[in-house]
């Protein structure tokens, strides 16, 4: 009985298997092709492998959480180009680096990959800037808004440099607002006023222009700024002083806070 069971089973799945294959070869090329593509998708599902999502590396030594790390990831991460990060508010390897990489870029001292003041200072602004009020559909325009303190370049409509960080004049010492071009500039320029070199100088009106900052340029408190140029951080200022030429045009529009 057993035997005759087992040899019914094996003639039942010939005649199936027989079956398909007619009605595959039946149905012409169209059949045949949704039967091969059936068994491959199958073959396909039975290979494919669970991938994990990625996961934070706690184990490391870059300090505790920051005072700011929520915010400065979550910037971080809406900025872009600073590497992998994990936005939850904890540190780990990966939100070192990438913050640690955003400080070097920005002048930021020390740049160990803590998430504090300064750093969500920073970020805060460049990331509130909105690219679009500045924007030249021709030709080559240096965007800086006094408001955020923070300066972009625009080609043809392109962002080609920043959003970046710079100073503009304290109280008393307001960087003039409006559309203005580069009249001179020079590699450093003597300031007598104030007796110090002013390293990438481009002037662009009276005697304020763009240089490299000759101090730190994150101090914002009362007091702290340019007498009315704009300072910007020595990498800024060395790709500034290479691109622009005499005649291409500095908008600056906005407010710093407190002048």
């Amino acid at each position: 009985m057993r035997y005759r069971r087992v040899l019914l089973v094996a003639v039942v799945a010939i005649c199936t298997f027989a079956s398909i294959g007619v009605n595959a070869y039946a149905g012409g090329s169209h059949q045949t092709g949704n039967f091969t593509e059936a068994a491959q998708a199958t073959a396909r599902d039975a290979s494919a492998v669970v991938e994990t999502p990625p996961q934070p590396t706690t184990d490391h030594n870059c300090g505790d959480t920051g005072e700011k790390q929520q915010e400065v990831e979550e910037n971080l991460d809406e900025l872009g180009g600073y590497g992998p990060l994990f936005v939850d508010g904890e540190q780990s390897q990966e939100d070192c680096d990438a913050i640690t990489k955003f400080q070097k870029r920005m002048g930021i001292q020390p740049a160990e990959g803590y998430a504090g003041e300064v750093t969500h200072s920073v970020l805060t602004r460049l990331v509130a800037s909105d690219l679009d009020d500045c924007k030249a559909d021709e030709g080559r325009q240096v965007c800086i808004d006094m408001t955020h303190q923070t300066l972009w370049v625009v080609d043809d409509g392109e962002i080609v440099l920043g959003p970046t960080a710079v100073r503009t004049g304290m109280a008393g010492y307001q960087t003039q607002p409006g559309v203005h071009t580069i009249k001179n500039k020079s590699p450093k320029e003597w300031s007598k006023p104030y007796k110090v070199w002013l390293p990438q100088w481009q002037r662009f009106y009276g005697g304020q222009g763009l240089h490299q900052t000759t101090t730190y340029l994150h101090n914002m408190g009362p007091g702290a700024g340019s007498h009315g140029c704009v300072n910007l951080l020595p990498n800024d200022a060395a790709k500034l002083y290479e691109m622009l030429d005499v005649g291409d045009t500095i908008h600056l529009f906005g407010q710093r806070p407190g002048t």
